[in-house]
């Protein structure tokens, strides 16, 4: 049989001890990790002490019997799975059991491979459960926008650095104003990881107070303060193997720090309130829009936790310095982030403005106008009117003579020919681009630059 990547972890739960020898002889050439208990009591304490992937238990047992033992894995250890070992063929109890969360419920005797089949399926379904409790609800925000989507020189760059990097295991700093899309590009590392298989766990240090944030990340004992009536375990814990992505990491307090750099240094840490040091094996990404440099300076960071974050650091543009995806990037979320309304597209008169608004909310800011401004539209187009954009010099209507100003005494054929220029202009004679938003075919776009004798400036 394979051997695991990663040793899992068995407690194996029996009051026999020629048993529990048995199994531990026949699951430590498997590759697992395991120790023993004889009673109930003495299982409740081993668990309290450290965090098993699966258990093997019995049911019928001195003082503490299994079904208790079971009720406390349910109520205390997350994602711990549980296969109930027992010589007695009762169906009311094997019911029972399965009500309380056990995985399975196996009748001695049985065979070696049964066994042994049945805690791989055990464990995967651990796993499985750690992905949805973890990474569901964070991938599932991200799934809409998940395409890093741009074509500009600045963003295509990023992109190529950030293919590079993917299939390592460096930490990597990645860096950018708010709204340029950090956490997709975090997404995208994980999904080009060769950790990919593994779990993806995300925290927000801006969310978590000072005071949590140690025990959010490492966990913390029962009794470890006044709140915890259980252990927790942190979210290292949970990564175990996969990617930890620590966004706002500028945002920690300088007395958790030192603990983050000895936990990146050496992959060791302690849960709040015990003595038992802990390892776990996560790749790092971390995130700010902070320019931590700065911070260094100032002394509200740690140079040496610096170093350690950005082995390599990715620095994302804001949106103003990438102008030319801004249409691109409009219609896509139109297209795709508004489809469960009436299909909308842009008007010519809206993509000019939103290309001449400076965007200091960046990719966010521009997904929020789009979003009210299809909500207002009268028609399938978005139009200038429906954009609440801010009254700046940029995004007023720039004065132009004679034939570029609508409503002047001109031909229509005139004003298409001037409106065409302008569109191909800011596209930087992206053809392909350029039909998309004016809403034509490509063949005829390029009737229309033949027939009016357009050419390029």
């Amino acid at each position: 049989m394979a051997k695991k990547r990663l040793a899992a972890s068995i407690l194996v739960v029996d009051d026999e001890s020629s048993f529990r020898e048995m199994l531990t002889a026949l699951l430590k050439p498997e590759g697992y990790w395991v120790e023993s208990a004889g009673d109930g009591v003495e299982a409740i304490n081993v668990l309290q002490n450290s965090v098993f992937d699966l258990v093997l238990l019995d049911v019928k047992m001195p003082r503490v019997d299994g079904i208790e033992v079971l009720r406390f894995i349910q109520e205390n250890c997350i994602a711990t799975q549980v296969i109930v070992l027992t010589g007695v063929g009762d169906i009311r109890l094997a019911v029972e059991c399965m009500k309380l969360g056990a995985y399975h419920y196996l009748t001695k005797p049985y065979t070696a491979d049964e066994l042994n089949a049945l805690i791989e399926r055990a464990l995967e379904r651990r796993q499985l459960l750690i992905e949805n409790k973890v990474m569901k609800s964070e991938l599932s925000r991200l799934a809409s926008s998940s395409n890093l989507i741009g074509n500009s020189l600045a963003f295509t760059r990023v992109i190529e650095l950030a293919s590079r990097v993917a299939p390592t295991d460096s930490t990597i700093l990645i860096e950018g104003p708010s709204g340029t899309g950090k956490e997709l590009f975090a997404n995208f590392l994980y999904k080009n990881s060769t950790r990919s298989d593994k779990p993806f766990v995300a925290l927000s240090c801006a969310s978590i107070p000072d005071t949590l944030i140690e025990s959010e990340l490492f966990g913390h004992e029962k009794g470890a303060f006044t709140d915890a009536h259980a252990m927790h375990q942190g979210l290292v814990e949970l990564a175990n193997g996969g990617t930890l992505f620590l966004d706002e990491i500028g945002e920690i307090s300088s007395v958790f720090q030192p603990k983050l750099l000895r936990f990146i240094q050496t992959g060791e840490f302690r849960r709040v309130g015990g003595n038992k040091t802990q390892k776990s094996d996560v790749r790092i990404i971390s995130a700010t829009n902070r320019h931590l440099i700065d911070e260094v300076k100032e002394g509200r960071f740690r140079e040496d936790l610096l170093y350690r974050l950005n082995v390599i650091t990715i620095t994302i543009p804001s949106l103003r310095e990438r102008k030319e995806d801004i249409p691109v990037i409009a219609n896509e979320i139109v297209s795709k982030s508004l489809r469960n309304r009436t299909p909308k597209k842009l008007h010519p008169d809206a993509v000019d403005a939103l290309m001449r608004y400076d965007w200091p909310g960046n990719v966010r800011e521009l997904e929020n106008v789009l979003e009210r401004a299809a909500i207002l539209s009268s028609d399938e187009y978005i139009r200038l009117k429906d954009l609440a954009l801010p009254r700046t010099p940029s995004t007023e209507q720039t004065p132009t003579a004679g034939p570029e100003k609508i409503g002047s005494a001109i031909s229509l054929r005139d004003l298409e020919k001037h409106h065409i220029e302008g569109v191909l202009l800011q596209t930087k004679w992206d053809k392909k681009l350029a039909a998309k938003i004016l809403d034509i075919s490509l063949k005829t776009l390029y009737t229309k630059i033949q027939q009016f004798n357009i050419v390029k400036k």
